[in-house]
């Protein structure tokens, strides 16, 4: 009895790790197929990224991770970064559960701390797309544009402050600014 009592969570814990199943990541200043491959093999190069399929045509980049893992979206951005290119969109397609969201509001979920931007009060459930608003995840101008839509501190820095503790996060936590596409 004590087994089968132990299996079901094992796949609880299991399923609670594997909340990212995949990014949509567009870059700017590419040129050629060689530009491609440069972001292609430095994404690859994490160890926790599954496959990457480039789109030559569109400069996107659609990677998928191995399971469990926990994506570490700034880590992402600087393999683009480091290539020698800017990520001008960043899309997630991440798994809530019954989240309540609210517009310029902070959630946290699947093990990030996400604050909600230009969107309708609503309830998440299952597999969600959300667009990173945060600086080096779009270009210049939308992170200026978009820095309209909320007075607190943490959107100029991306770091938890005074302003935004939320549920026992440290001030100086890393808090990542979304909205649904």
């Amino acid at each position: 009895m004590k087994n089968l009592f132990f299996l079901p969570i094992c796949f609880m814990v299991f399923w609670a790790n594997a909340q990212v199943s995949k990014v949509s990541i567009q870059a700017s200043g590419l040129t050629c197929s060689m530009c491609s491959n440069s972001i292609n093999k430095a994404l690859q190069s994490l160890d926790y990224v599954k496959e990457v399929e480039a789109d030559i045509k569109n400069s996107s980049f659609e990677v998928s991770f191995k399971d469990p893992t926990k994506v570490n979206f700034d880590q992402l951005k600087k393999k683009v970064e480091d290539a020698g290119f800017f990520v001008a969109r960043f899309e997630a397609s991440m798994v809530f559960n019954h989240e309540d969201i609210f517009n310029d509001a902070h959630v946290k979920s699947n093990g990030y701390l996400l604050h909600f931007l230009k969107v309708p009060e609503k309830n998440l459930t299952g597999e969600v797309k959300v667009k990173f608003l945060d600086k080096g995840f779009v270009s210049a101008k939308e992170y200026k544009k978009n820095g309209s839509l909320t007075k607190m501190e943490c959107y100029k820095t991306g770091l938890t402050a005074a302003c935004c503790k939320l549920q026992n996060q440290a001030e100086g936590s890393r808090i990542y600014h979304v909205t649904l596409p």
